[in-house]
């Protein structure tokens, strides 16, 4: 059977979130190019942002819109901001568990945030969230799991969408039907040499719409992480996350020396350790977090201790390498504040689409909350416009290999990204 009333296209929290949200009677597809935990959300540190309480709003929206260079859609930021501890509520209801001092959340604080707002799972967060999310999800009986399949294009006739094309691991090319699509496809660090993200997340989502004159916005802002830990090695960056700084590491030059305020926005951060790196003719800049942070390291940051141990760094002890890394796409696939696309019945959220919260950069930790914020709300458009439309028949076409297709949708995103610089 290959029709369905809703595909979700992506299963990280974006992805899961708006399956829990549509109603338990529509009979929903989710396929995700790898295996559902290989996912950037399970790479996710830090942790999320959350209102701390009416008089935090004036202050988290300025924050908010400082990082971005103030070219954040305030509407969309406002709907965020307001709907955060409704989305916590909801990730506890779901039985995540967010690290507490006695019977009080535990919040911390990152860089260019004003106050301490962020709930965190020591330096785990995004595995604590999204395995509690991929659990509830497999529970539900109307929720089919197709893994290890790339959706390669959508079914599109008068600018409307009628469910996609998926390639599956046996290179099988097989169509499926919906009422609704949800693009959930994550970034576009396969695009880089070096980034944080898995290779595998190469902006699929992104290129279909480009290749259907589907409305993108803001290509060219690109969000680079401060600090991955340095390695001559090739693979995914490891990241180390800017709760490490928001909790006192500092970074220093080669002689030693503290040369930048660690809590400056990423980009103006991410600038001041390239020069560094430059004035040095060192290929990274060394953060250290003994002596300067006073939580127990091994219990707050037990990620980061066993992965750099396993490099030879033992990060109670020494300073460790770090160098900047692609880490996040604030552009996309562009939605409303229903998170709709300008192709009817397809729906964008998640780092693949762009309502304008971010802006030129994006806030630490925002990235969680706005995914939850707006795939939920997508969710609840898709449930409350319900319509059953009779499709349109198509039929299988010929498609290139992947590894051609693969190629022309890097090359053509990475083009539009540049018309920008």
């Amino acid at each position: 059977m290959n029709e369905y009333d809703v595909i979700v296209v992506g299963t990280g929290v974006a992805g899961l979130f708006t399956a829990l949200n549509l109603g338990k009677d529509k009979k929903i597809l989710m396929i995700t190019k790898s295996s559902m935990d290989l996912g950037d959300s399970f790479l996710a540190q830090g942790g999320i942002c959350v209102q701390l309480d009416d008089d935090d709003y004036d202050s988290f929206m300025e924050d908010t819109l400082r990082a971005g260079h103030y070219e954040n859609k305030r509407e969309a930021v406002d709907v965020m901001i307001r709907s955060s501890r409704e989305i916590i509520a909801d990730l506890v209801n779901i039985g995540v568990e967010f690290d507490r001092y006695d019977s009080d959340f535990s919040y911390t604080k990152e860089g260019a945030h004003s106050k301490a707002r962020i709930l965190h799972s020591k330096d785990t967060t995004g595995y604590e969230i999204s395995s509690k999310l991929i659990s509830k999800v497999k529970g539900l009986n109307n929720v089919t799991i197709l893994e290890k399949s790339t959706v390669i294009d959508v079914l599109s006739k008068d600018n409307h969408c009628y469910g996609v094309i998926v390639k599956k691991e046996n290179n099988e090319l097989k169509i499926f039907y919906s009422q609704a699509t949800v693009l959930a496809t994550g970034g576009i660090g396969g695009l880089y040499p070096r980034s944080t993200n898995y290779p595998h997340l190469t902006g699929d989502a992104l290129a279909i719409a480009l290749k259907h004159n589907i409305k993108v916005k803001d290509m060219d802002y690109v969000q680079i992480h401060p600090t991955s830990l340095y390695t001559e090695k090739p693979g995914r960056a490891f990241l180390i996350s800017e709760s490490v700084r928001g909790e006192g590491a500092v970074l220093i030059d080669k002689n030693g020396n503290r040369f930048t305020d660690e809590l400056q926005p990423r980009d103006v951060l991410t600038k001041a350790i390239y020069d560094q790196m430059e004035k040095d003719k060192m290929p990274y800049v060394r953060l250290c977090l003994a002596g300067y942070v006073n939580a127990d390291i091994k219990k707050r940051f037990p990620g980061i201790y066993e992965h750099c141990k396993k490099e030879g760094y033992d990060i109670t002890k020494e300073c460790i390498p770090v160098v900047p890394a692609q880490h996040y796409f604030m552009g996309g696939i562009e939605v409303d504040l229903k998170s709709k696309t300008s192709m009817e019945n397809l729906y964008a959220v998640g780092e693949t689409s762009c309502n304008g919260v971010h802006g030129r950069n994006r806030l630490a930790s925002n990235s969680l909350l706005e995914s939850f914020v707006f795939s939920k709300i997508a969710a609840q458009n898709i449930m409350k416009n319900w319509k059953v439309e009779k499709h349109p028949k198509f039929s299988e076409p010929d498609y290139l290999p992947y590894d051609i297709i693969l190629e022309e949708n890097k090359q053509l995103i990475l083009d539009e990204i540049r018309k920008g610089n």
